[in-house]
């Protein structure tokens, strides 16, 4: 069964395909047909902007996004598990490079099909901003569910990492996956968003003013939300036992986003009876991402997170 109005485009010549044909590496699948629902009249410009000093550590951020998209990092022998990868930059942006092609570049060897999502940032003139990346990370996690038998891949072994504020989407996206955030657009959105493993790192979680990154919140919901809208999003306060099982870690010195942030989640995990892992390292800082951390205590995050996917069933070894 194939996504009605779902795009891929190839990589050379962006060449428009009539169907979700077998995925290659570095296709882009656009989620939505044409601009998303709720985007036709944000004037946001889709930029790319290189912010890095070093040629030996690139660090793109990307802003302006009304088509939100996965890139596919397919690996040379997939066993059919896949990790939606959702970049963080409080709400302000998406990182391109330590949180996602260095994701690839980890998951691709062990087999794991890698796909990059691009998702809406809500201050940028969408109906709804609120929850706009809520609603292209549930759309991503339906997109590639319903596609999986035609790209090779297990809808049973679906995962969905998260760093920073994009933790915050997966953290919602674990918590409420359920939630109705948008009107039904296809067949895809009959099909359940709910990710079968979860990966948050150093996670924006809480909106309350105690814990919360408040470049994220405020981009999110605005400088002056009341109560209710800071329970709403705030993700561990909606965890039920539906929940994925997920992985958390983070680092104790990080000086941008409170660790609460992380344990808060895992205590809501704990309480709701789902199985988690929750890692807190020494040193780190926050944005660690993979090839930042070497050196340091937290550089063994990868091999633990593998290690705890073969456990739960999600990898063979």
């Amino acid at each position: 069964m194939l996504v009605t109005g779902v795009v891929i485009f190839m990589t050379g010549g962006l060449n428009e395909m009539a169907s979700a044909a077998p995925i290659k590496n570095k296709d882009v699948i656009e989620l939505w047909p044409g601009v998303a629902p709720g985007s036709e009249h944000s004037p946001a410009k889709y930029t790319v902007v290189e912010r890095s000093k070093s040629a030996f550590f690139p660090d793109r951020a990307v802003t302006g996004i009304t088509k939100p998209s996965l890139t596919v990092f397919k690996p040379e022998h997939p066993n059919g598990t896949s990790m939606i990868v959702a970049p963080g930059g409080a709400y302000s942006r998406i990182v391109l490079d330590k949180e996602s092609g260095e994701m690839a570049k980890w998951l691709n060897p062990l087999g794991v099909t890698v796909f990059v999502l691009q998702y809406r940032l809500p201050a940028e003139g969408h109906v709804d901003g609120s929850n706009v990346p809520l609603e292209d990370g549930q759309r991503a996690i339906r997109v590639v569910r319903q596609n999986s038998h035609e790209w090779g891949l297990d809808p049973n072994r679906i995962g969905l990492l998260g760093c920073s504020a994009a933790g915050h989407l997966a953290a919602s996206i674990g918590a409420e996956f359920n939630k109705k955030v948008y009107e039904r657009v296809d067949q895809a959105d009959s099909i359940s968003a709910r990710p079968d493993f979860l990966v948050l790192m150093y996670p924006v979680v809480s909106m309350d003013e105690k814990y919360t990154h408040m470049e994220s919140r405020i981009n999110l919901i605005g400088k002056n939300p009341t109560e209710d809208m800071i329970k709403e999003y705030s993700p561990n306060l909606h965890i039920t036992k539906d929940a994925p099982k997920t992985f958390i870690a983070l680092a104790n010195n990080d000086s941008a986003v409170s660790p609460e942030n992380g344990v808060l989640y895992y205590m809501g995990l704990h309480e709701a009876g789902v199985e988690a892992e929750l890692h807190v390292f020494k040193d780190g800082d926050h944005g660690f991402g993979i090839d930042r951390i070497q050196g340091l205590p937290g550089e063994e995050w990868p091999e633990l997170c593998h290690k705890w996917m073969v456990r739960i069933g999600m990898l063979n070894k």
